[in-house]
Order: C-alpha cells, then structure tokens, then sequence
C-alpha cells in the first residue's frame, strides 16, 4: 500500500554536504519525506543560492537560507535585498538591532522572514568569555538578545531548545517564531552542538521549526531517519 504519511514542515533539514549536486541528490533521496531544507553559510560557494532556487521553483520546497548576516546596516540592507529575490521562507542575520532594522527594510516588499540568532547553540559561558560576552548566565543573556531583536522587529529568533520554552512566555515573542536548531534525536551523537534537545521535546518547548543535520544525512537510510523524526513529532510526548 503507498506511503499516506505526509512531511511535517516542523522538520527542517540542514543540507550540510559539500555542494549543491550533493544537497539535490540528498533532497532526492529523501523525497516527499522532508519538504523545508536549510543552506548553510558553508554551502555557499559550492551552489547554495542555485540549489536554493532549484528546491523552491523545481521541487516545491520551502528553503531557510542560514546566512548569520552582520555588517554596518546599509550593507545588510544591500545583501538582504539581493536575497529575498531568491523568494526565501527564511533568512537568518545576527540578532544586534541594527541589523534585525537593516534587515527588514532590505526584504522589503518581499515574505521573507527574519529571523534572528541570540547565542549560537554551540557555545557555553567558557567561549563567551573567550569572545568578551558580558558576564551572566547564557540563559539571561539569549532572552536580552531575543528582546532587543523583537523589539526591533525581527519577524522570529533562532534559538537552543533549552530557551525556547523561556523565549515563549515572553511577551514580545507572541505570534513570533522559533527555530532551533541543536536538536538530536535520541542516541544520536550531540557533534560540535551543546545546548540540545530531542525533536519532540524543542517542540514541546514552544519551537516551531527545528533543525537536524547530521543524524539525518550521515544516517545509512537517511530518508528512514527523516521519516522516525517526522513520527516522533506526530506522537505524543511521553
């Protein structure tokens, strides 16, 4: 009997492989199984931008173009202009209000929406003090960040399951978006990432996208591990 289980667009997947043949051969494989994929700054000059546009106008995908933009505003303005062309669902940029401005007046006319990254999920107290980050807890530092990017109009926030249940409540998040990547399936191996969660659970903290890489495309049936992704999702969390 076929397959009736449809994608979850809760589900992003992060094209991480090395060009763009390899990102469309991977979206191939994977099919009807998967249909919001993310093209990283590392793709970007192995085809990312044309794979971006060969997923969205020839597959029918939903496309989060993870750029981390960050420059003085006039040049985020430009480059978030240039991008929107490409009719992306998301754009990331860093979350320094001036950017989240620059930003959303380069997307201008445009659905894109913004979205902005509070502390990177692979990141604790020990490299923030490494980069000069003020003191204080991570936890209290993302939720100033989260605020001042929507209070400057950021359309969402990239965020680490650990503080999305926190970025929620706050008022200024309503009817936001959050995006976390950081997510690892159960006994999957957590990679460069620390601040992580499972799907189910970054969803139950108030996520509305989650991203996985690794633990899909490095998975000997990746379109298997996409699927169990999908169905954990579609279960109720125990």
């Amino acid at each position: 009997m076929p397959d009736s289980r449809k994608p979850d667009d809760r589900l992003i997947v992060a094209l991480d492989v090395p060009d763009a043949l390899e990102g469309l051969k991977l979206a191939e494989t994977l099919g009807d199984t998967v249909s919001f994929y993310k093209i990283g700054l590392g793709m970007l000059t192995g085809g990312g931008l044309a794979l971006a546009n060969e997923l969205k106008t020839g597959h029918g995908k939903r496309i989060f173009l993870d750029m981390k933009l960050f420059d003085i505003g006039a040049t985020v303005e430009t480059a978030v202009r240039g991008l929107a062309q490409f009719a992306l669902d998301f754009l990331t940029v860093h979350g320094d209000p001036h950017v989240v401005r620059a930003a959303q007046e380069g997307k201008r006319g445009h659905d894109t929406k913004i979205l902005a990254v509070t502390i990177l999920t692979s990141l604790d107290r020990p490299d923030l003090d490494a980069a000069l980050i003020k003191p204080g807890d991570v936890r209290d530092i993302v939720l100033e960040r989260a605020v001042n990017a929507l209070n400057a109009g950021a359309d969402g926030l990239i965020a680490s399951p650990r503080e999305a249940a926190a970025i929620r409540a706050l008022p200024e998040a309503e009817g936001r978006l959050i995006v976390t990547p950081g997510v690892r399936p159960a006994g999957a191996a957590p990679g460069d990432q620390k601040r992580i969660a499972t799907p189910a659970r970054a969803i139950a903290a108030g996520a509305d996208h989650i991203v996985v890489g690794r633990p899909v495309w490095q998975a000997a049936d990746p379109r298997a591990a996409a699927q169990a992704i999908v169905d954990e999702l579609a279960a109720p969390l125990r």
